[in-house]
């Protein structure tokens, strides 16, 4: 058992409010113990710059930690100036979100997707990309004319790690300090990986510890797909 009574191979607890402001057409407030994430969506009837002119759309994000959501106070960012973990992080967020979109059929406009974290314990960047998934979904059923659904598929993303030799599942922030492997997994509803970061902390891993954080992250994405499923219920075919 691990110090918060779960087991290796399971989630916390999981909380999706979908509609949690009415500013933006997607807006979800995602929980996943006490990692608390604001995921917006907001759909611009122009392009950036650089895709000026081009009947393709866009699908970018952006991310950030309040001031309140750690311990110590986290300096504010301003001036558009991020730190380096933000601006890799948002990329990340971007990136995940991107390969489920079908960009020709979603029209020359951009959809900006924000994470704003309100509390950290562990797992904001793949919460982020969990819940902003969600809010995308219904920014995208918010846009009228549309001659068929950009979405190919859903995505979800989960923390893995190797904790006393122990691989376990979506890590709390104390786990993720202790761990000597950390991996951020991100995998498609079909199964499809998008993205895998791995690190040893001062350590190393073999290839069978590979395999089994993966075979974890693959149970825990499933189980993220059926939560994202009961949250968006008939407004996604699951």
């Amino acid at each position: 058992m691990r110090h918060d009574q779960r087991a290796a191979d399971q989630l916390r607890c999981f909380k999706i409010t979908r509609g949690y402001t009415q500013s933006a057409p997607g807006s979800v407030l995602i929980q996943a113990g006490r990692t608390t994430v604001l995921c917006t969506a907001s759909v611009d009837e122009s392009l950036p710059p650089w895709l000026a002119g081009q009947e393709r759309g866009w699908v970018t994000a952006e991310y950030n930690m309040l001031p309140g959501s750690t311990q110590p106070r986290k300096r504010r960012e301003r001036g558009g100036k991020v730190d380096g973990r933000t601006t890799e992080i948002q990329r990340l967020i971007g990136r995940s979100l991107r390969a489920v979109v079908d960009m020709q059929k979603l029209g020359p406009r951009q959809i900006t997707v924000d994470c704003d974290v309100l509390e950290a314990d562990g797992g904001t960047r793949t919460t982020s990309i969990t819940g902003g998934f969600i809010a995308l979904v219904d920014a995208i059923r918010s846009i009228e004319g549309l001659a068929a659904n950009p979405l190919r598929d859903s995505v979800a993303a989960i923390s893995v790690g190797i904790v006393d030799d122990v691989p376990v599942l979506d890590l709390d922030y104390q786990e993720d300090f202790a761990a000597s492997v950390d991996m951020n997994v991100v995998v498609t509803g079909a199964g499809q990986y998008v993205e895998i970061q791995g690190t040893g902390e001062e350590a190393t891993f073999s290839e069978d510890q590979l395999a089994a954080l993966l075979i974890l992250a693959r149970a825990g994405t499933n189980q993220l797909r059926d939560i994202q499923c009961e949250a968006l219920a008939s407004d996604w075919p699951c």
